[in-house]
């Protein structure tokens, strides 16, 4: 009886002593994990916020180059007819998008969904357009019609997404 009482007695303090040093250990080990986590973070932005906001302003510049006006100031050839002005125009802004399809990996979901809207929404706007004109008549035509449905519309197709990516890009910053 008397050995176990002096066992207790070494043995509860050593325990006692053991389970601070594994609690000093343990909070030591998680504050240099959360040191450690900011720093990988902190590289993490250094090394993503460039190429996001460079895919951000590429975005930007496509939504600029699919707008109507400067479409239509690009593209339109007084040698064109309508359809040939159509299938150009058309054609302009596939390989747009295409050139800048990878840019989504760096965007939010909904960014490049309004992204995708607004070239959506110009091809049907050059489309219905065509609808209003005859196929032969002069490229010029064409143009007239998708600037008066424009503005018939009263709706900044590409603007709108244009917005929202400035505002997301605000927040970054």
């Amino acid at each position: 009886m008397e050995f176990t009482i002096e066992l207790l007695k070494i043995i509860l303090p050593a325990g006692i002593v053991l389970y601070g040093m594994y609690l000093t250990i343990r909070a030591f080990l998680n504050k240099d994990f959360e040191r450690r986590l900011v720093e990988l973070k902190a590289k993490y932005i250094d090394v993503s916020l460039p190429l996001r906001l460079q895919a951000y302003e590429r975005m930007a510049l496509f939504l600029e180059r699919i707008s109507a006006p400067n479409l239509l100031m690009r593209l339109n050839n007084s040698e064109m007819n309508a359809i040939q002005l159509q299938s150009v125009l058309l054609e302009e802004i596939r390989n747009e998008f295409a050139h800048n399809f990878s840019q989504q990996v760096y965007m939010s979901d909904e960014a490049w969904e309004k992204i995708r809207s607004a070239m959506d929404n110009m091809v049907a706007m050059i489309n219905h357009s065509a609808t209003e004109v005859p196929p032969e008549a002069p490229s010029i035509q064409l143009a007239k019609a998708i600037m008066s449905n424009i503005i018939a519309q009263n709706d900044d197709i590409t603007g709108q997404a244009l917005k929202f990516l400035k505002a997301e890009v605000r927040n970054f910053l």
